[in-house]
């Protein structure tokens, strides 16, 4: 039985973390330590994660770290020198650096640390993988909207600097994107719509080094969610990924794909990962992410409250 301990108990926690851990008869949930109050879901609560981790040497074998992405670094060193395995929540850290560090610790301490993408796990990517393994790419577009309000309510700290802002959701697109590419993504330039009254850009859109490759990501839509990648390729393929990577069709037709279970595998590989003592860190999606920051041309656009 691996013991967790959630760090950061937000809706993410709640709604996918935990359900994923109650249905996984390797795991037990021991403690939660979050600011917002005791959830009352059974096991022992803090609210200050260095308590919780200091009442946790013999509890708990493993953390998972839920937080806003700017406190996971020092949470998840703090863990790994307590001794425990670390599960970080996408985007695993702000900084490439902060990443680089944790997997150099993990290592020095024979840890465990598992950078979890959740959305390489839905259920298009696998076969969208290997329908574009051998495959030379014409075209390629991601649109990655939604409605702010809808989906972050309430959370300031995605506005400020080192909060991601819309890339907190475009690198999920990124995610799968460096999963099903057969070459590594370059970033040729970048534009950031950044409100005059926030620091964190509230659209954005990425051209790679390719040909005409673009991602469009943008919080100000209301008409829905859109989460698409489009592919088409030098033989005239089609590949289409929608939903998230909930759906894939091939040439307009749609594929037969397993039940989304994307949290759920996140679990079955950190259990797998556990067994084995080995890590598994994926810097791609933030490398990415790092590299349109560097480059970006950025606009202001109207305040936004």
């Amino acid at each position: 039985m691996i013991r967790v301990a959630i760090i950061g108990f937000g809706k993410i926690a709640a709604d996918q973390h935990l359900p994923a851990i109650a249905a996984d008869p390797r795991f037990e949930l021991v403690a939660i330590a979050t600011p917002a109050g005791d959830p009352d879901i059974g096991v022992p609560w803090y609210s200050d994660a260095a308590e919780l981790l200091a009442a946790m040497d013999g509890v708990a074998d493993a953390i998972a770290i839920c937080t806003p992405p700017s406190a996971r670094h020092d949470f998840a060193r703090d863990a790994l020198l307590a001794g425990f395995d670390v599960l970080l929540e996408k985007p695993p850290t702000t900084t490439l650096g902060e990443l680089d560090a944790l997997e150099a610790l993990a290592r020095e301490r024979g840890r465990v640390l598992y950078t979890a993408w959740h959305s390489q796990f839905a259920p298009g990517v696998a076969p969208a993988a290997a329908l574009l393994a051998d495959a030379a790419i014409d075209s390629l577009h991601i649109s990655w909207r939604e409605d702010v309000r809808k989906w972050h309510p309430g959370q300031e700290w995605i506005w400020n600097a080192g909060g991601f802002g819309v890339f907190d959701t475009g690198i999920n697109a990124l995610s799968i994107l460096s999963r099903i590419a057969p070459m590594p993504l370059l970033v040729r330039e970048a534009t950031l719509s950044v409100p005059e009254n926030r620091q964190a850009p509230i659209a954005a859109t990425i051209d790679f080094i390719g040909g005409d490759w673009r991602a469009e990501f943008d919080w100000r839509f209301d008409a829905g969610e859109e989460w698409i990648i489009h592919i088409v390729t030098r033989d005239g393929r089609r590949i289409e990924l929608r939903d998230g990577g909930a759906r894939l069709t091939v040439d307009g037709v749609d594929e037969a794909l397993d039940e989304d279970s994307e949290y759920p595998q996140i679990y079955d590989r950190f259990a797998t990962l556990i067994g084995a003592r080995a890590s598994e860190v994926d810097r791609e999606p933030l490398r990415i992410a790092a590299d349109a920051f560097m480059v970006a041309r950025r606009e202001s656009v109207a305040a936004f409250d």
